[in-house]
């Protein structure tokens, strides 16, 4: 499993939480991601998925994405790699946490989007 976080650095706990739900540690890329608002965004996201050096086959299922904060940026990025992949990747979604006088991230969820897809279809 390999996993593609374009979001700030994962954490060694935040790892260990999402190696404890898969039952064993992803293979993770972290792609830096700088988005230039003044620039069209799919070239941008073009160059983030070509960013995480991976092959034909290496963009193949299974892959869990940690997407960039930037919502558009996320949005088009997912099309993106359904467009190389022909699926929905996973989603890791991370929760803040208040602890004290700082604020922590654990792992909330991993999203099967092809699931969600199948579920909204039903709905038509």
């Amino acid at each position: 499993m390999l996993l593609l976080n374009y979001a700030h650095p994962l954490t060694e706990a935040q790892l260990a939480q999402v190696a404890e739900l898969l039952g064993a540690m992803p293979e993770l890329r972290e792609v830096k991601t700088q988005i230039d608002q003044a620039l069209p965004l799919g070239p941008q996201v073009v160059a983030l998925a070509d960013a995480a050096g991976l092959t034909p086959a290496q963009w193949q299922p299974p892959l869990i994405v940690n997407p960039p904060g930037l919502a558009p940026a996320a949005v088009a990025l997912i099309a993106e790699i359904h467009g190389r992949t022909g699926h929905f990747p996973t989603l890791l979604r991370l929760r803040p946490l208040a602890d004290g006088a700082t604020t922590t991230f654990e792992l909330a969820e991993l999203i099967n989007l092809h699931a969600l897809r199948e579920a909204a279809r039903e709905r038509r």
